[in-house]
């Protein structure tokens, strides 16, 4: 029976000795965090801005009617996925009465032209007229010199009494008859002028009938080329909602009778996203970026910013922010678009995409993990020992609003405490941030977890709680 006494009291007193060894660990260990650690490290950082939308072609035009009033549909000559051309005619609406006005004007300009020859020819016989009468007051003149000339000798023959006064009246009588032929000719000179106006008149009503005529045609011909359908730039034709004999309305927008079809072109295909608010103020111009079209996974196209929207899209409605009728404080987005720089052929408009747009790029540089970095008041940076030693105290008191001052930083482990460090930072990743001052490579930060660092205190005691790799231990993971 001693013997069981004897083993049964050194059992007991093990345990009291276990139990006090166990207390006085966890006596010791009072205050004392369990972190994960990381160091600050060196190395390339690219910061990305990543958004989605769907590939779409740089240049696409919704073809519809630009006729009077509604018409029929009398012929498509393209269907979906062919290639046109320029100018090509893609499909005709029915243009009865257009075209019968072109064919009138046209006539009408026939008979101008008509006219105007029968009034350029009549000019031209009166242009003969004239010249065939000046021509005979010319010789009435010739004729009358010649008889007055023969009438003033009879006129000396006669006062000497050397011929008859019937010779003398003979010449009086042809004198007389040039003289009356001569006015006769000058007058037929002028009535052929006379003529001659008329005719130029008439020449020129009938050119100005004839450019009128022509203009009348112009337009008419404008009216009926409107009913054939062309297409204004080289692409594919992506949309064909009507069919033959369907009417196509003009002038109605986001109408489906409004549209005849869509082309696009194809020559430069682009991204179209919408970036956060947050993240538009690092886009710019030219920029690379690395885009993933959902129905070709496993491929990644580069490409190029070559458009960057100055209007606020709401996130809810899809609509400027500006035609909003309310101010409203909900997120927005900014479009931004990403030529494609070597598109694939079987590529669509309208397919699903994300775009990584690459911001910025920094070689060798200072990196942490996101994470380790917190947000602190300046008045929570005071140490846990709450006893100030004769240089704290001989320093003023911070003022109430110089305490709730906002500091970036992180915990940095030194001798078993984890003492904050306010930090610059510079460009963000994927994973990592630039630390541009308060750190050097190689220091230990804390990294999680996040309850730890959310609450974590200044100069507090820690104890590292890592796995071999770095990563964190099962009971705090």
């Amino acid at each position: 029976m001693k013997r069981k006494w004897k083993i049964l009291l050194f059992i007991v007193l093990i345990l009291v000795i276990s139990g006090g060894v166990i207390a006085s660990i966890k006596y010791n260990e009072r205050g004392i965090v369990g972190v994960q650690t990381g160091k600050a490290v060196r190395q390339d950082l690219t910061a990305t801005v990543t958004a989605s939308g769907e590939i779409k072609p740089k240049n696409y035009i919704n073809l519809g009617t630009n006729t009077f009033g509604a018409a029929p549909i009398t012929g498509i000559m393209v269907k979906e996925g062919d290639h046109v051309r320029k100018g090509q005619v893609v499909a005709t609406l029915e243009s009865v009465q257009a075209n019968a006005d072109v064919v009138a004007q046209k006539a009408a300009i026939e008979t101008s032209l008509a006219d105007s020859a029968a009034a350029e020819s009549g000019l031209k016989m009166m242009a003969d007229a004239i010249r065939t009468a000046q021509a005979t007051v010319e010789r009435s003149k010739t004729e009358l010199d010649r008889t007055k000339l023969n009438l003033d000798r009879a006129n000396e023959l006669y006062k000497s009494k050397l011929i008859a006064k019937q010779d003398y009246d003979q010449k009086k009588s042809e004198y007389d008859s040039a003289v009356a032929a001569l006015a006769e000719a000058e007058a037929r000179v002028q009535q052929a002028r006379s003529q001659e106006s008329q005719a130029r008149q008439q020449l020129d009503s009938a050119q100005k009938r004839i450019a009128q005529v022509r203009a009348a045609l112009t337009r008419y011909s404008d009216v009926l080329q409107k009913y054939s359908v062309t297409a204004p730039i080289d692409g594919i034709v992506t949309n064909l909602p009507v069919r033959v004999g369907e009417t196509v309305v003009p002038g109605i927008q986001n109408s489906a009778s409004s549209t005849i079809m869509t082309i696009a072109d194809m020559s430069l295909i682009t991204s179209e996203v919408k970036v956060d608010e947050t993240d538009i103020v690092n886009v710019k111009l030219g920029q690379t970026a690395e885009i993933t079209i959902d129905a070709m996974p496993g491929k990644t196209f580069k490409g190029h910013v070559v458009e960057i929207g100055n209007t606020a899209i709401l996130r809810s409605t899809g609509l400027a922010a500006s035609q909003s009728a309310v101010s409203s404080q909900e997120a927005k987005d900014f479009k931004v678009v990403i030529a494609l720089d070597n598109p694939p052929e079987e590529i669509r408009p309208g397919l699903s995409c994300t775009s990584k747009i690459v911001t910025a790029t920094r070689q060798h540089v200072l990196t942490i993990p996101i994470q380790a970095l917190t947000i602190r008041q300046r008045g929570e940076l005071e140490p846990l020992n709450k006893a100030k030693t004769a240089q704290a105290a001989d320093k003023e008191p911070l003022s109430e609003k110089a305490k709730k001052e906002e500091l970036q930083g992180v915990f940095v482990v030194q001798n078993g405490k984890a003492e904050f460090k306010k930090v610059a930072t510079g460009i963000t990743g994927a994973t990592d941030i630039e630390v541009m001052t308060g750190l050097n490579e190689g220091d230990q930060i804390v990294t999680g977890t996040y309850k730890v660092i959310r609450t974590l205190r200044n100069a507090a005691k820690v104890k590292i709680e890592n796995k071999p790799g770095g990563g964190p231990t099962k009971s705090e993971s």
